[in-house]
């Protein structure tokens, strides 16, 4: 006997593709993503939804990556009032005034570096752990970073998604 379906799969796979596309922007803004997601659908559980997505993800031109990496504010600054900003870098609302500034400064070398945000998968990460991250990513090569950035919007995509699934 197969499980049911989880809610928030059943609610993506029988939506009409305007309001589908809606669901998947909440996990990603690249537009290129969530039509290659759409295009998979049905989905019979999580398993396939995030192979779907990892199959669009690594399909993502610089400029898709760049649409998708826009969605998302910088490290130590989640956007105001937007509960999965805050919940994804729960891992700075502890943080010093003085690790916050030295982030403030890596994501502003950064930003000035490669045209984009520092990302990362934030979720269970320390403050220090990202700024230890943004300390050894700065020095990679552009091509080097990107498919870092892709990874990394890959695990997020993963975890948002599972949200999605169980219909939160």
């Amino acid at each position: 006997m197969t499980s049911p379906t989880p809610a928030g799969i059943a609610r993506l796979n029988t939506a009409d593709d305007g309001t589908a596309a809606d669901l998947l922007h909440e996990v990603c803004t690249s537009t290129a993503w969530a039509r290659a997601v759409l295009a998979k659908r049905p989905f019979a559980g999580l398993d396939e939804l995030c192979e779907a997505s990892d199959a669009a993800m690594r399909e993502l031109t610089p400029e898709d990556l760049g649409e998708a990496m826009a969605g998302h504010p910088p490290i130590g600054r989640p956007k105001p009032g937007d509960p999965t900003s805050a919940r994804e870098q729960r891992g700075m609302a502890g943080a010093s005034d003085e690790l916050k500034a030295e982030l403030l400064e890596l994501n502003l070398a950064y930003q000035d570096r490669f045209g984009h945000v520092f990302l990362i998968c934030a979720t269970g990460l320390t403050g220090e752990q990202m700024r230890d991250a943004a300390t050894a990513r700065i020095g990679n090569t552009p091509e080097q970073e990107r498919e870092i950035v892709r990874t990394e919007l890959g695990k997020i995509n993963r975890i948002r998604l599972t949200r999605l699934a169980e219909g939160e």
